[in-house]
């Protein structure tokens, strides 16, 4: 019997792995697939695997040279961000200062810190610090900017060309006690010397499904590989994220942060798009009541999970303030 072409979604899973089987893409619809990646933040880690994984995958020579650009810009993007990062902040001293998304996963979860882009750096502290850390970074020629994206920063800076987010209360006003213990069980991030730290690999998981639900599920499919790497263990890695989720831990917390119904969403989508993953995923999800999984599978999950989707969902603001507790 013949074997079907690739689907958008085929192509999705096989250029997303870190161990891509050969053969898959016979057919591939790169037409719809290429553009789509590129802004989903997937080209880098496609183009590496097209090229150094799959023998070229059957792509056509425009589709790898327009990956191929995307992976060489990320590489040599986040190569200048995170080392002038490095230089800025390695030799402060004295306080606590946490990492927190794509930068803190770059090398924590993939196997080359070019295949997971990096937009922007955000940094959860102590409010007290927020603006001493700013008159810090203004040193360097960084300068506060509006928060354009609405993001819940307390103060956004840039110097032209990275944008560092500065978060305090990142859960809300109302749970500052809880973000306390955000940055009490942070993780050293020696490589950037005694000030960095990263979150705890299940504050990780719940921050991270917490800008899914506070974008509405208009996040880049970029991040459903973050959180497919930290739900299943990092296991490429090796790193501090490289081990099994503390559920009853996860699960405690996500009732305190009132994030109960983003983590489920969020865990069910990893769970659609990534079916390896269903066994770690399943066991971590809340206990919902079945009207709202239904509810939740039916209006964020299944819309979500359709590659190619480039509008927000309808309706989202309304399914934003349930999923965020608001």
């Amino acid at each position: 019997m013949a074997m079907s072409a690739a689907s958008l979604l085929d192509t999705f899973r096989v250029l997303s792995s870190f161990d891509p089987p050969r053969g898959a893409l016979r057919g591939a619809p790169w037409e719809a697939y290429v553009d789509w990646a590129i802004v989903q933040g997937l080209a880098p880690l496609a183009a590496y695997n097209l090229e150094y994984r799959l023998g070229a995958g059957n792509a056509p020579e425009w589709a790898r040279d327009k990956l191929l650009s995307i992976y060489q810009g990320s590489v040599n993007d986040n190569v200048m961000k995170l080392v002038n990062f490095k230089r800025i902040v390695g030799a402060l001293e004295g306080r606590k200062l946490v990492l927190m998304g794509p930068a803190s996963f770059a090398d924590t979860l993939y196997p080359h810190v070019g295949f997971r882009p990096v937009p922007e750096l955000q940094m959860l502290m102590k409010r007290l610090d927020v603006e001493g850390f700013a008159g810090f970074l203004a040193n360097h020629e960084f300068v506060p900017e509006p928060d354009t994206e609405n993001s819940g920063a307390t103060k956004v800076v840039s110097d032209g060309r990275t944008v560092i987010l500065l978060y305090s209360d990142v859960l809300g006003p109302r749970r500052r006690e809880q973000a306390a213990g955000i940055l009490e069980r942070a993780k050293p991030m020696r490589v950037y010397g005694p000030s960095l730290f990263r979150p705890d690999l299940e504050d990780a998981v719940l921050l991270t499904a917490m800008e899914h639900a506070r974008q509405g599920y208009a996040v880049p499919w970029v991040s459903f590989i973050d959180l497919r790497e930290l739900v299943t263990g990092a296991k490429w890695m090796g790193g501090v994220y490289s081990r099994p989720l503390d559920v009853p831990a996860l699960l405690s917390r996500a009732a305190e942060w009132r994030l109960e119904r983003a983590l489920y969403t969020s865990l069910s989508i990893v769970t659609r798009l990534f079916p390896e993953t269903a066994p770690a995923a399943t066991a971590a999800l809340p206990p919902l009541r079945r009207a709202t999984r239904e509810l939740l599978d039916r209006t964020v999950v299944g819309p979500v999970c359709t590659p190619g989707q480039t509008s927000a969902l309808k309706g989202m603001e309304r399914v934003r303030r349930l999923l965020t507790g608001q």
